[in-house]
């Protein structure tokens, strides 16, 4: 995350080397300012942190068979697919 902070702060970032060097595109160090640096990450990780719903509605969403379980309502008028996405949601909403 810190490698992602540097760039973010230092766009002509060309080369990050061990988390404390870094060079730009024509191999000159940069000077970091590490409360920048560290204001970043946070930001960062707080930006991560919010998402960890829908991380974890992905990954159910990812194991659901969605194609056959609509095909199957579709056939059999049912409402299965939408139960399971309702369930989903419900069991991670979002913040």
């Amino acid at each position: 995350m810190r490698d992602t902070a540097i760039i973010n702060i230092y766009p002509n970032t060309a080369e990050i080397i061990n988390g404390t060097t870094v060079l730009d595109n024509e191999s000159n160090p940069i000077a970091l300012n590490e409360n920048l640096i560290t204001a970043e990450v946070t930001r960062l990780q707080a930006e991560y942190d919010s998402q960890a719903y829908a991380r974890k509605r992905k990954a159910k969403y990812d194991a659901l068979n969605q194609f056959e379980l609509i095909s199957d309502d579709a056939i059999n008028g049912t409402t299965t697919h939408k139960d399971a996405i309702v369930a989903i949601k419900s069991e991670f909403p979002k913040p």
